[in-house]
């Protein structure tokens, strides 16, 4: 996906990011009843550092969670394909 200003980022982007996380809802989640069961967002970050500290941040209890509340969404790592 193009940025569209790139001229407001703070640093350049980086020229590959080779790693990334992959997120889709559960199909218990009510809210795929409005998205589809098929929906799925993709983050891609340029080391697996910064992508394994992103997925830990994504995937833990959020803040506001009530108690008994649980994540409704599934995270999987994407890696570069080996040659």
């Amino acid at each position: 996906m193009a940025t569209c200003h790139e001229h407001n980022l703070r640093a350049p982007m980086p020229g590959a990011r080779p790693y990334g996380i992959r997120v889709r809802l559960r199909s218990s989640d009510p809210f795929s009843n409005l998205m589809g069961g098929d929906w799925q967002q993709e983050h891609w970050f340029a080391s697996r550092a910064e992508r394994d500290g992103a997925l830990a941040g994504m995937s833990g209890r959020y803040l506001y969670f009530r108690p008994g509340d649980e994540p409704s969404l599934d995270f999987e790592r994407i890696d570069p394909p080996t040659a």
